[in-house]
């Protein structure tokens, strides 16, 4: 796991001893249309510190390729809602990399009250031609990474029983996107085992389904396809999904549960 050099431990104007907003760590935030920006954006507006974690190398093997000075972007945003933040390069496929992200976090702003989690390996091939290392690679980001990120947390979580906050991002298409599919299936189960298993720290924990949101990689074909399928006739966007996300993480949303939630406006 790698740090990004370039970004600063806090905004300034808002030291650590003295903070008084929770901190909020949330995974694959690497493009400034990205879901995980979406959702870091909304955190912050709402009085969250942010944490967050990217990955240059998967940006630049996709078909839409790395976004130039993105992270900078983001944490200029992040900063004008007055939160401070960290940014992390890390590779999930890395077993060693959530427990460094969560040192990484908590040296430079202290413990994590909400872990939302929307990294993910997502290449398009199907039960004939995925290729045992891309399955695995599949699984060793979307579950395994999942599986150690809520261990940390779990682990070392010190909040106030019923602030803490555990949202996952998942999706259900498998044809033809079959290792990506399964992975994040287990993602669910991984998640959905936290609203039991941690029950005792007073952490709730939930995934959401976005269904189709175009951040970049939808052809004009596949677009037509998914508004002709939602009642609305539109696509999700990251607001949609990052309004969700800030109500299960706020106080109203700690009652919503070991729940698997559809936010993806009536797709069929």
């Amino acid at each position: 796991m790698t740090i990004d050099p370039e970004a600063p431990d806090i905004n300034s104007g808002h030291p650590v001893s003295g903070r008084s907003r929770p901190l909020a760590l949330v995974t694959g935030v690497g493009r400034t249309v990205g879901i995980g920006a979406g959702i870091a954006c909304r955190l912050a507006m709402s009085g969250w510190d942010i944490a967050f974690t990217f990955w240059r190398s998967y940006d630049e093997r996709m078909p839409w390729g790395a976004e130039p000075g993105a992270v900078d972007a983001i944490i200029g945003s992040l900063g004008e809602h007055g939160a401070a933040t960290v940014a992390i390069e890390a590779d999930l496929a890395d077993p060693d990399a959530p427990a460094k992200i969560f040192d990484e976090a908590e040296h430079r702003l202290g413990g994590v009250t909400a872990l939302v989690t929307c990294h993910c390996e997502s290449v398009d091939s199907g039960l004939l031609d995925t290729t045992v290392e891309s399955f695995d690679r599949h699984f060793a980001v979307n579950a395994r990474a999942t599986w150690l990120l809520i261990r940390e947390y779990g682990r070392r979580f010190r909040g106030v029983p019923g602030s803490g906050r555990i949202v996952g991002l998942t999706s259900d298409h498998t044809a033809g996107n079959l290792p990506y599919g399964a992975s994040k299936g287990a993602q669910d189960r991984i998640t959905l085992a936290a609203a039991q298993e941690l029950a005792h720290l007073g952490v709730s924990a939930n995934v959401i389904n976005p269904g189709p949101v175009d951040t970049g990689w939808m052809s004009d074909e596949v677009r037509s396809y998914c508004q002709d399928r939602t009642p609305l006739g539109r696509l999700g966007t990251p607001r949609d999904t990052a309004h969700l996300v800030d109500f299960l993480c706020s106080p109203q949303g700690q009652w919503v549960n070991g729940q698997l939630l559809m936010s993806n406006g009536g797709f069929a």
